[in-house]
């Protein structure tokens, strides 16, 4: 299987790419975006992983599956392409972000800053069917994004995992808490939000404090 993707992505993973449940995810996503309007676009379903090398990579934070309208998903978890409105939850991580350390709020939904400093913004499920959440989960995705989750957890250390919501949480096995910094959350989409389990976190700060105390470059959020 040839799986355009970054090099060091590439060496860790490769021989998952031969596994048969990524040949049978692999044909299952070739046909639904033959049949159907996908997303993201297909050069973009690795996106997050080739703006964010694992040699580079210092933080992880994990979502479920991309925004499924118009526009939205451009291979990042949260994020929107320049221009898109921004949906709920990421209108609340820019609140929160103002709330913890003094950001104003950005024009821009685009989080492809933040992967270029070493920041995974990174999927269960890398695909959908638009305008129908969850329509490719359960297909293979999340036992690739799951080897992804564990290579870091292994193969790195002192790195940031934001674990936002029960899904995010429940990657916490997954993850060595002797090498990493685990914070979690509620999700910050309005739903947890409004309940009062996303806001006030200070996940952001609490990263920054944590790379600094490693002598660590902190990230420009």
């Amino acid at each position: 299987m040839n799986v355009k993707l970054d090099s060091s992505w590439k060496r860790e993973l490769k021989n998952t790419f031969n596994e048969p449940y990524f040949l049978k995810l692999i044909t299952f996503v070739k046909e639904e975006y033959q049949s159907h309007v996908c997303y993201p676009l297909g050069n973009h379903i690795f996106s997050a992983l080739d703006d964010c090398p694992l040699d580079k990579l210092q933080l992880v934070i994990i979502g479920q599956d991309p925004y499924h309208g118009d526009k939205q998903a451009h291979g990042y978890c949260f994020s929107v392409p320049e221009g898109i409105k921004h949906p709920p939850s990421l209108v609340n991580i820019f609140k929160e972000l103002n709330d913890d350390i003094g950001l104003s709020y950005p024009n821009s939904g685009d989080l492809r800053r933040w992967a270029s400093q070493g920041v995974l913004l990174l999927n269960s499920t890398l695909t959908v069917r638009e305008k129908s959440p969850g329509s490719h989960q359960n297909h293979g995705w999340e036992l690739f994004t799951d080897k992804i989750i564990e290579i870091i957890s292994s193969k790195k250390k002192n790195v940031v995992f934001l674990l936002w919501g029960n899904y995010a949480k429940s990657k916490v096995k997954l993850i060595d808490a002797n090498k990493h910094l685990i914070l979690k959350s509620g999700h910050p989409s309005p739903l947890s939000a409004n309940k009062g389990l996303w806001f006030g976190n200070k996940h952001f700060s609490g990263a920054n404090n944590y790379f600094k105390n490693n002598n660590m470059p902190e990230v420009l959020w």
